[in-house]
């Protein structure tokens, strides 16, 4: 049997063929590389905005100026934002029909299996490519109920009042540096309303692709959960790989009102050459149900924390989530959880895998304020590391300022056992299926929790995940 520190590092790569490929595509508009005030009002003229959002663009851009980097996380001292571009407009028009996107574009989400997964499982598809959504839809019925689902420039224009009473009011730009840059650039991403009592029968989807070097994808995302209303959300994000620099700055506000339920699910799939600093945020009412769900794969350097304010009585939230760290990156991830209020609850499960020099960190906080009396938090977290050579750090901040709370933390870092695969092989199975197998059970907990039955294209990324890491 070989040593573990014998593993063939070349077999157990992601393999990234199946997205790394590029497709020529024509462009109606972008801005020269760089950040300036300038740009700001390019983009906003480009996209036809009202007033009060060019305002608030030039108003994160004055916050960003003047907000200093992270004093925490990954190394992101090489990422020049002088050399990135921060808008690029595809020459294609919104459509609702597959059938009126460029082909040149159609193709990539086609190869992608987005349009496969949208007639077989899902209730609607956005499709963002680089800076602008280019496909958005809803079927017909759901619409019917009152559910609204558009892409966020669209949602400017005919729910103004909506967009303005929740955008960036649970992240504003002053929360930290890359708040403040996506403040200043945001383009794209998916507006979501569902109305009192309406559960949406199928998952909603939003695919975001990068095809271009040197570019940054900044897309907003903002679901309303009513009172009693229940839906799922699916985020799925690829792009081909490039020797410079791209990033992504997205941003996701999800308000979860008296008994709704939400479950946003994420399969972050970012190249190898991207920087990923991503900021999520879920409030929850009284008796709501918040659950992520996250798979962080891809990019060179990532820095994600989705956190969820527990302010209503009995309000839950339940985060799974799985980071996976290859050669050269180093991603940098956790769950943070706010219980604000009596008897709220919450579940964190991460879990790592770190491979070929890879860094997983997870980075945790879970505070359980005066008044949340009765509240209930269980953390856990595991790091798996495949060879000597890559590391895993968990650091969970636990804050409890009531003596009325049942928290509890577990951790465990470790690597695949010589003992183990022998106890395995000595059951009749090969040495690569006994590592299949214990791979496999060590992510379990995510998979279980995916959609697989519907968003096929999110599943074959997890089944290239588990088929490459094993060789």
């Amino acid at each position: 049997m070989k040593d573990v520190n014998e593993i063939n590092y070349e077999d157990l790569m992601i393999n990234q063929s199946k997205f790394d490929f590029r497709n020529e595509a024509k462009y109606a508009y972008k801005t020269p590389p760089g950040l300036n005030e300038k740009v700001i009002r390019e983009i906003s003229e480009a996209k036809n905005e009202p007033k009060w959002m060019l305002e608030h663009r030039l108003q994160a851009f004055k916050i960003f100026e003047n907000y200093h980097e992270p004093h925490f996380g990954v190394d992101i001292r090489k990422l020049d934002l002088s050399k990135i571009v921060a808008y690029m407009k595809p020459d294609a028009k919104k459509s609702n029909s597959w059938e009126d996107v460029p082909e040149e574009i159609k193709d990539t989400f086609e190869k992608l299996g987005i349009p496969e997964a949208e007639r077989k499982a899902l209730a609607g598809v956005g499709a963002q490519y680089d800076s602008e959504v280019v496909y958005q839809h809803i079927q017909k019925e759901l619409n019917d109920l009152g559910i609204v689902f558009l892409d966020m420039e669209t949602a400017v224009k005919e729910y103004p009042d909506l967009v303005k009473e929740y955008f960036m009011k649970l992240v504003p730009s002053h929360n930290h540096r890359y708040a403040a840059l996506h403040g200043a650039l945001w383009s794209g991403g998916s507006f979501l309303y569902v109305p009192k009592g309406v559960k949406v029968p199928l998952p909603l989807q939003a695919y975001f692709r990068m095809n271009n070097p040197g570019m940054s994808q900044l897309e907003h995302t903002l679901i309303i959960a009513d009172e009693g209303s229940e839906v799922e959300f699916i985020e799925g994000c690829s792009a081909p790989f490039y020797n410079v620099t791209n990033l992504h700055a997205g941003m996701v506000e999800i308000y979860v009102k008296k008994g709704a339920k939400m479950k946003y699910s994420t399969i972050q799939n970012w190249s190898k050459n991207t920087y990923n600093l991503n900021t999520k945020r879920a409030i929850v009412d009284e008796d709501g149900s918040m659950e992520w769900v996250s798979g962080s794969l891809g990019s060179f350097k990532t820095m994600l924390y989705p956190m969820t304010i527990l302010r209503g009585k009995g309000a839950k939230n339940s985060s799974v989530t799985l980071t996976y760290a290859g050669p050269n990156q180093h991603l940098d991830t956790g769950s943070k959880v706010f219980h604000l209020a009596p008897y709220t609850s919450s579940i964190v499960n991460a879990r790592s895998i770190s491979i070929g020099g890879g860094w997983a960190f997870y980075r945790g906080w879970v505070k359980i304020g005066e008044n949340a009396k009765g509240a209930k938090s269980s953390v856990e977290c595991n790091a798996l590391m495949l060879d000597n050579k890559s590391k895993s750090d968990t650091v969970p901040l636990i804050e409890v300022f009531t003596d009325d709370a049942d928290v509890g933390h577990e951790a465990k870092i470790g690597r695949i056992s010589e003992e183990q695969i022998y106890y395995l092989m000595s059951r009749g199975l090969s040495e690569i299926d006994a590592k299949n197998m214990i791979v496999r059970g060590f992510i379990e907990p995510l998979v279980k929790e995916l959609p697989l039955e519907y968003a096929l294209e999110l599943n074959k990324l997890i089944n290239l995940e588990v088929e490459s890491s094993i060789g």
